[in-house]
């Protein structure tokens, strides 16, 4: 935990992932951290492309200091080769085949802000026909094969009815894998939640009472679907599995049950 100095703590985050899908997360509670391919390593990645100790963060006050530790095949930030490096909150360490996302926590609440600006579409700021094309795309059958039939809802003006709503259902997240908002967050707690950016790709994640869905609500271009895992999800109504990665209007996001 680092000290900040008048009594409040922060904690950044390495998140690791192999090929965009997320393998394990890090929180940074101490003050140096190995990776390497070795067990005794904080941060453990076993591939021949890794050395046994490749590189070292250092966690000073407020700060992150990423140095590479004479490694074979070099700790790549943002794409170049580095020797020292101060962190920066978003930054992608390439080493081997694998990247480790640097979060830093301290990123404060107007930044949040915006990024929910950015990126969800809260009803209040939907017209009538939007709000109604999030609602349809809600009630869409799920993609075949459906584990069971879906149980009918109540539609609300700001979506599926809460009093449908399971109390044993896990409560999700997506993290922002890729671009500037890279290690945000967003609980997934409303039982509708409109996300995208209008005209270019929009799409609604409904909470059911067998799982979170996803579904393709309008786009700029006929036949543009959001991504799951690299594939489009159709027309139809798709379950989000834990570690999925979803891809919508050119950002990547995580999701995450708890």
């Amino acid at each position: 935990m680092v000290d900040l100095g008048d009594g409040k703590n922060t904690m950044a985050r390495l998140i690791l992932s192999l090929d965009d899908q997320v393998l394990a997360e890090y929180n940074m509670t101490k003050e140096r951290y190995t990776i390497g391919r070795l067990p005794d390593n904080d941060v453990r990645i076993d591939n021949p492309a890794v050395s046994g100790h490749h590189s070292l963060i250092i966690n000073i006050l407020n700060d992150s200091f990423l140095e590479d530790l004479n490694s074979t095949n070099g700790t790549y930030v943002n794409g170049k080769l580095i020797k020292k490096h101060a962190l920066q909150h978003g930054d992608v360490i390439t080493i081997g085949h694998h990247q480790l996302r640097f979060a830093d926590q301290q990123v404060n609440d107007e930044e949040q802000d915006e990024f929910e600006k950015t990126m969800v579409i809260p009803a209040s700021h939907q017209t009538a026909a939007q709000l109604e094309r999030a609602e349809l795309a809600a009630s869409k059958p799920v993609a075949a094969p459906a584990a069971s039939p879906e149980p009918s809802h109540t539609e609300t003006a700001t979506g599926v009815s809460p009093m449908m709503q399971p109390k044993s259902l896990p409560m999700a997240k997506l993290q922002v894998l890729s671009g500037t908002f890279a290690g945000r967050e967003l609980e997934l707690a409303k039982a509708l939640t409109t996300l995208g950016r209008p005209g270019i790709q929009v799409a609604a994640i409904t909470r059911r009472a067998d799982g979170y869905f996803v579904v393709h609500v309008e786009s700029g271009k006929e036949g543009d679907y959001p991504l799951v895992n690299g594939q489009p999800i159709g027309s139809q109504a798709r379950k989000l599995q834990d570690n999925d990665v979803l891809q919508l209007a050119g950002v990547k996001m995580g999701f995450f049950t708890s």
